[in-house]
């Protein structure tokens, strides 16, 4: 699959396709997507800490269910267009499960990337423009 042909919220919705089944177990954590010329490169889940009481790991909760994945999917694909005028960085949805209610809350953070090297100047230092050989 070519991603750099297909725009970015199919590439978004590729993604959270990929990711559901991790999701269906995870109650919170943070889906990152790094981007580069507008597309996908790496992506995928930072769990929150296992929580453990005298060493030992309790039973995990179950986490998202198939429709809170659908909305959160769905919402991922809209966030994008909110994303201006920049090709390369991070996109960031942190999202949680609340144990008992059933609700999930979700926040969105994007970050972008600039790289000096690529810019249309190069720094040249004052000293440089000058030759030592001509002071007096």
């Amino acid at each position: 699959m070519n991603l750099d042909a297909m725009p970015l919220t199919r590439q978004v919705d590729f993604v959270f396709k990929q990711l559901a089944d991790e999701l269906l177990n995870a109650q919170a954590g943070t889906v990152i997507i790094q981007i580069r010329n507008n597309a996908v490169g790496k992506y995928g889940i930072r769990h929150h800490p296992i929580e453990s009481r005298n060493g030992q790991i309790g039973q995990s909760e179950q986490g998202m269910t198939q429709e809170q994945i659908q909305a959160f999917r769905q919402m991922a694909i809209d966030s994008i267009k909110l994303k201006r005028n920049w090709t390369h960085g991070e996109i960031m949805y942190d999202f949680s499960v609340r144990t008992g209610t059933g609700a999930w809350s979700a926040s969105i953070l994007f970050e972008s990337n600039y790289n000096m090297a690529s810019s249309m100047f190069r720094y040249t230092p004052k000293f440089a423009q000058h030759s030592f050989r001509d002071a007096p």
